[in-house]
């Protein structure tokens, strides 16, 4: 088998939260939307990118030495940084003495990837849990996902690929049969205002949810409740009606917005579009949790 190379930013092990049972969760980096809220917004570009942890910055000057670009530069005790100028060679990473600097994105196999898998086999094993790849976009890098799912097939591994679903369909039915199940999200049920908050029309999101319920393929389907997007209750009613019909349906995850992607943003010098809005309560997610109850779906609520 190939030794395909792609681009990761995380592996997270003993995650209860991204498909059955306890699991190994891969996030690739690279994706095609820019959503407002992006909870991992060091997942969108496909190039490796710095990160700067001003609490941790100790004014030593070292990163501004090595920078090859005159990118940093100590202004009034305090790291400033140019961020046009950052191509995320990571030289200022290897020289920080108090890890403020980050390098997030790393060029890794197949086997390296496979090696962290396997790790954690035991607890697949017993608690019924697997792998899963999200990211980003795990469907942006298709040959390396498709490796990896078919690694994992090969080995009795219960693979889970979390995904917008927007792709080409040819990418979905090369990995169909590879993968025990899909989380598929659900942004927001009108196309124009999925346009405007994630960069992108929703009607092949849609096919391609419909395609995975022509071929029986077992899905999830998550919706990040985002205060302002889509947290009316009309909102919620139409993406079950959405969905209706479909017996591959296992149940509809509630994800409810949190702040985690404002202070990410921050650090890699990013505009962060949502930084006014609150998290969601819980009353409001258990009253949009009601109305797929009782549409007669299976809910859960939470990360």
């Amino acid at each position: 088998m190939a030794n395909t190379t792609g681009i990761i930013f995380d592996i997270k092990r003993y995650s209860i939260n991204d498909g059955p049972g306890i699991r190994t969760t891969i996030f690739f980096k690279g994706c095609p939307l820019h959503c407002f809220w992006c909870h991992n917004p060091e997942g969108i570009s496909f190039e490796p990118q710095l990160m700067h942890r001003p609490s941790r910055c100790i004014q030593c000057g070292r990163c501004v030495l090595v920078c090859p670009h005159n990118a940093l530069e100590i202004q009034e005790k305090k790291l400033s940084i140019s961020w046009d100028k950052c191509n995320g060679c990571g030289r200022c990473v290897t020289e920080c003495p108090s890890g403020a600097m980050e390098l997030v994105g790393k060029s890794v196999t197949a086997d390296e990837v496979m090696k962290e898998i396997i790790k954690d086999i035991v607890f697949f094993d017993q608690s019924g849990g697997g792998a899963t790849f999200c990211g980003g976009e795990p469907l942006a890098q298709p040959e390396f996902l498709y490796e990896l799912l078919s690694r994992c097939q090969a080995m009795d591994i219960h693979t889970a690929v979390d995904t917008s679903c927007y792709a080409p369909r040819e990418v979905l039915e090369h990995i169909l049969d590879k993968t025990s199940l899909f989380l598929c999200d659900i942004k927001h049920p009108d196309s124009a205002k999925h346009n405007e908050f994630t960069g992108v029309e929703n009607a092949i999101i849609l096919d391609n949810i419909r395609f995975l319920a022509e071929k029986k393929k077992p899905v999830i389907i998550r919706i990040p409740v985002i205060p302002g997007f889509n947290d009316q209750p009309e909102t919620i009613e139409t993406v079950g009606k959405l969905v209706a019909g479909m017996k591959n349906i296992h149940r509809i995850d509630l994800l409810p917005y949190n702040t985690g992607g404002q202070s990410k943003s921050q650090r890699m010098g990013k505009q962060y579009k949502m930084a006014d809005i609150q998290e969601p309560t819980g009353p409001n997610i258990k009253a949009l949790a009601d109305i797929l109850n009782k549409m007669g779906y299976k809910v859960h609520t939470g990360g």
